[in-house]
């Protein structure tokens, strides 16, 4: 099975991912992984995309779209993928499905975490970092010991620049403005199926897996 999994900054993609990961043994293909593993191995996409990278540009979707290509070729996704991060606008879906058909695969779930504005938001600028070991906090979910200090090694923690609330806020708009006819579009061909992604961790797996156990035929919403 080939997945696709989406929702904004926060929705809780990464924790959903790494159980899909577990329970059916389909690797997790980031785009950001992708690009930093070719780029260290110095293959020609690597090349190209570092050169791209090293003068201020995006990489361009060919580039991307050679990667996903090489990745899911590999052997440990003859079962399947989850995608992540990949593709953010109609253009990339389009160039997505053509590849995947030109190697006689498709993606059969498309997966979107729908969270409030409001909530997610909360959940962004609530994180804190220790700058000294990297241990992340939550003001309300995952509080330290004592407030304001890493619990592992004493040093006062921050907050990221892209965790703050106008960051956090603008970081959802460019989401939805990517998204809202993304989700359209896959809605179309069927394959689209929303789970809300606030409730407990193990309530949003539950539906995800049942999702993926009947092969689609559960509801869409």
């Amino acid at each position: 099975m080939n997945i696709v999994l989406f929702g904004p900054p926060g929705s809780g993609k990464g924790t959903q991912a790494q159980f899909i990961v577990e329970r059916y043994g389909i690797p997790q293909v980031s785009t950001g992984d992708m690009l930093r593993s070719a780029v260290k191995a110095k293959t020609s996409l690597g090349v190209m995309a570092k050169a791209v990278m090293d003068a201020g540009g995006l990489v361009s979707d060919d580039i991307v779209l050679g990667l996903v290509k090489e990745r899911v070729l590999q052997d440990d996704c003859t079962s399947g993928f989850i995608l992540d991060g990949f593709p953010r606008t109609i253009p990339q879906a389009d160039a997505l499905i053509s590849l995947l058909d030109s190697i006689d695969k498709k993606i059969d779930f498309v997966i979107s975490l729908d969270v409030d504005n409001q909530e997610l938001i909360g959940r962004l600028s609530g994180r804190r970092t220790c700058p000294a070991c990297g241990k992340g906090f939550h003001i309300l979910f995952e509080k330290p010991q004592r407030d304001g200090v890493c619990d592992s090694c004493g040093t006062i923690l921050v907050q990221r620049d892209d965790d703050s609330e106008n960051t956090v806020i603008n970081r959802l708009k460019v989401y939805e403005d990517q998204t809202s006819s993304l989700k359209n579009y896959f809605q179309d061909l069927g394959i689209l199926f929303t789970v809300s992604g606030t409730g407990s961790i193990r309530d949003i797996q539950s539906k995800i897996n049942s999702i993926i156990d009947a092969g689609g035929a559960s509801d869409h919403s």
